[in-house]
């Protein structure tokens, strides 16, 4: 009797038991990313050294974020990054993948093995040879001092206004191979039924793609966005090999703001707010990508 009812029940019944298998998972999931969440949020809350007792700080940390012109200036570095890091590798990227997906290139394998190096480069390595890169003596200057160019040249990890872009461009290096990667996947899943159709009704290149291709990709097109913006916001390693925020504070990001003021000045409370408030803005953003791409799927 008790087997009947057993094979009477729905497909993971009883539910309990389902309930237990996922249990390790929970439990290893939250002691390695829940626990640690929760006891950043509760160091936001206060004004704590690292070392002596801490002080109740209430939401000051979090207002100190709003009222600090400097923890304002590094989230906008940040978001500076993010059109380096996502828009110009995503408009390349859509660029090449459509180029190279119509032109049908021999050697395909190889060339997204190429592109996508830079990924597997670490990215100290990758900070390392571009601040060489970018040196007085470096190959940049060296390049334009060649083509007759020597007024453009000029320390361009070192300037005012040129720091912040030398990073970005770094990340716009390092993240157009993935984009390209990741779209040239979404473009060889197309059905090439669409496109015959397209052509059929006398679409060009250039509206074949906008209406056949584009809208194919959407999916592809959010997760890569969804990557290169958190790597946009949440870089650390690239800024801190090769200017250390400088010159002056022209190339501060949070997550370099975080590691300053928890090691550098002792504010452990106010880099906890700073880390929370990140991974928050990261949060509604990859959110918003996310909710972009699924009412363009529905």
């Amino acid at each position: 009797m008790a087997r009947r009812r057993a094979a009477g029940r729905p497909p993971g019944e009883p539910r309990r038991v389902a309930y237990l298998y996922l249990l390790p998972a929970f439990v290893i999931y939250a002691a390695f990313l829940l626990f640690p969440i929760g006891r950043a949020v509760q160091f936001s809350l206060y004004d704590w050294d690292g070392l002596s007792v801490g002080r109740w700080a209430g939401l000051d940390n979090y207002a100190a974020i709003v009222a600090d012109e400097g923890l304002r200036a590094a989230f906008g570095h940040a978001l500076v990054l993010v059109v380096f890091y996502a828009l110009i590798p995503l408009a390349i990227g859509l660029t090449l993948a459509a180029v190279l997906n119509h032109a049908k290139v021999r050697g395909l394998g190889f060339f997204r093995t190429v592109v996508f190096l830079p990924q597997v480069v670490a990215m100290v390595v990758v900070a390392v040879a571009w601040r060489r890169v970018y040196a007085p003596d470096g190959t940049l200057n060296g390049l334009l001092g060649a083509l007759g160019l020597d007024s453009l040249t000029r320390g361009w990890l070192g300037d005012y206004t040129f720091a912040l872009p030398a990073v970005g461009v770094v990340g716009t290096w390092v993240e157009t191979g993935l984009v390209t990667v990741l779209l040239l996947s979404g473009m060889s899943r197309v059905p090439p039924d669409l496109y015959e159709a397209a052509r059929l009704d006398g679409a060009g290149a250039v509206r074949e793609f906008f209406a056949v291709t584009l809208p194919s990709v959407r999916g592809e097109i959010a997760v890569a966005l969804t990557l290169t913006v958190i790597a946009a916001l949440r870089t650390f390693d690239l800024v801190y090999v090769t200017t250390r925020g400088g010159p002056g504070t022209s190339t501060t990001v949070p997550s370099y703001e975080v590691y300053h003021r928890a090691f550098g000045l002792g504010q452990v409370g106010s880099a906890a707010a700073v880390g929370v408030t990140l991974a928050l803005l990261i949060f509604v953003i990859s959110f918003g990508i996310n909710r972009f791409a699924d009412r363009g799927l529905t």
